[in-house]
């Protein structure tokens, strides 16, 4: 193997801890153009499909990537922000404010936040490039996922390990693989739910619409289901709503194999029919609100709900940069920089470089 050049070392200088956000990722334009290479790389990812991969190959090429992009980029044009796609808007914002609180609470302490995308970007090898050119030593893995799945975290992980392979000084690497549970994000998330309904009213029936997974993901052992069941009780608790008051949900089913269920728009058609009078929707596992929850949910969900009899429909937004969710994340990130947060010494960086130079180094 040829690894990667390193960039120039001059002894003493000051080790940094990286902080990297992941996301799903978004195309940089709304355009079929810019999403087609999007999809490509998304989709041909065997954790996210995992269907043989010479007839995947042909599915994808020959059928999909001829029809998708121009009805996605329709989808992403509906919901797409003057200052771009809403996930990399959502990010950016996050990470400022994370690399902000982070430095009220760990002062003195050199840390860099960043953010890059699993698909499209800022891509992964480029951020961690930028990460290598500041003397990031460490770095902890953030993806942004609440709920564990091979489909999204661990091809976070896959994409991150797999880069650093080509490094010969490689940093180390700590990763956060859940926090569906963590108390923190559950009350930022009940939180959220409440102070839309402080404004807006409470409504006769809350779904809580996680994205899907194939069911078969679960029957060989994927934990993402019984996480999202569990963040839906505990929200749920929170929000002291009984069995009957709200139904947990999967969206975004994709091909004809069966997914976990019950299916986000068979809830809504339901509940429609039921000729419910207000339904309010909420995606407690995105974190920032995106295609999937500003197109599919609060567009397309209220269609399927209204179309089957129902009344009012209410999308809650995601947390995106609540103070409270903010909060959470700085605290979720300390607790996992434990053994990392030494504030520089520049008496002992001075020695260091000092006899670095008597025993031959250059700089």
């Amino acid at each position: 193997m040829t690894y990667q050049k390193e960039p120039s070392y001059t002894h003493g200088t000051i080790e940094k801890t990286a902080i990297l956000l992941v996301n799903l990722g978004t195309p940089d334009a709304p355009t079929a153009q810019a999403v087609k290479p999007y999809l490509k790389q998304f989709l041909s990812d065997p954790r996210v499909v995992e269907i043989p991969r010479l007839i995947w190959w042909f599915i994808l090429n020959v059928v999909i990537l001829n029809v998708r992009p121009k009805k996605s980029a329709e989808k992403y044009a509906s919901i797409w922000m003057p200052e771009g796609s809403p996930l990399r808007v959502h990010s950016e914002r996050q990470t400022t404010l994370l690399q902000g609180y982070l430095g009220e609470r760990a002062r003195g302490v050199p840390l860099v936040v960043s953010y890059a995308m699993r698909y499209g970007n800022p891509s992964i090898p480029s951020v961690l490039a930028q990460l290598k050119a500041q003397n990031c030593q460490r770095i902890l893995l953030v993806p942004l996922y609440p709920q564990y799945a091979a489909s999204a975290t661990a091809t976070a992980f896959d994409a991150v390990m797999s880069e650093l392979l080509k490094q010969r000084n490689m940093p180390a690497l700590r990763t956060i693989k859940h926090f569906h549970d963590y108390p923190a994000y559950i009350k930022a998330s009940a939180k959220n739910i409440l102070d839309y309904w402080v404004t807006q009213g409470r409504p006769d029936h809350l779904v809580m619409s996680f994205h899907g997974v194939p069911r078969y993901t679960l029957d060989k052992g994927d934990p993402y289901h019984c996480e999202c069941l569990k963040t839906g009780r505990l929200i749920a608790e929170q929000l002291g709503l009984k069995a009957g008051q709200y139904t947990v949900s999967f969206q975004s089913r994709f091909g004809r194999a069966e997914w976990i269920k019950p299916y986000t728009t068979a809830t809504l058609t339901e509940l429609g029919k039921q000729k419910t009078k207000r339904v309010d929707v909420v995606c407690p596992g995105f974190v920032s609100d995106c295609l999937e929850t500003l197109e599919e949910i609060a567009m397309e969900g209220r269609h399927d709900f209204q179309q089957a009899g129902g009344g009012e429909y209410h999308y809650i937004p995601c947390l995106n940069e609540r103070s409270d969710w903010m909060h959470a994340l700085t605290d979720l990130v300390l607790e996992n920089l434990h053994g990392w947060l030494e504030i520089p010494d520049p008496v002992k960086l001075e020695q260091s470089r000092l006899r670095a130079l008597a025993l031959g180094a250059k700089k």
